[in-house]
């Protein structure tokens, strides 16, 4: 099974360097046309799904890009950001600031690093086998392309959460089908 992982565009928070965790948040005007450019690049890359997280600014990036565009969208709980719980919505300096402290124990009210990409990888296990073979479009966030890394590319979650997220369009993963 082939895994195409894309993050939701550019937000008003991005923008204003909030770190909006599991508040839903908007795409600014920048990011209305990163979506537009992610349909454009992906419509035609035979996708046989999209799965997106089901909050509001992955939502709008799957609204915008595949507009019109036949193909099944569902949006998983699971895909969501890290909940970082009373600092959902704060300044992302604040938030990110020591990250690893948060590798086990959750944020005040929300969950921890490891929490959050276990969930990614229910997801994953749910794939099959109806998905076997298939080309998968998924949209979420930095704690989802932590998820992808962790278990399908076996990156240790230390080493994951120490690297600077670089931003670029789209990662290519394989999950091996039993």
């Amino acid at each position: 099974m082939q895994i195409v992982f894309e993050t939701h565009q550019q937000t008003e928070d991005n923008e204003a360097g909030i770190a909006t965790g599991w508040l839903p948040g908007r795409l600014s005007a920048n990011g209305r046309s990163q979506a537009a450019e992610l349909g454009v690049r992906r419509r035609s890359d035979g996708l046989d799904a999209v799965f997106s997280s089901d909050l509001a600014r992955a939502v709008e990036t799957v609204d915008i890009a595949f507009a019109g565009f036949e193909i099944p969208v569902l949006l998983d709980w699971r895909l969501r950001e890290c909940d970082y719980g009373e600092l959902n919505g704060m300044p992302r300096d604040r938030v990110h600031a020591n990250r690893l402290a948060q590798l086990e124990t959750p944020f005040p009210g929300g969950e921890s690093w490891h929490q959050a990409v276990a969930r990614v990888g229910r997801f994953l296990s749910d794939l099959q086998p109806r998905w076997d073979g298939a080309r998968l479009l998924v949209i979420g966030h930095v704690a989802t392309h932590l998820g992808l890394e962790v278990h399908l590319r076996r990156t240790p979650l230390t080493d994951a959460l120490s690297a600077d997220f670089m931003w670029q369009p789209g990662w290519e993963y394989l999950l091996e089908t039993a």
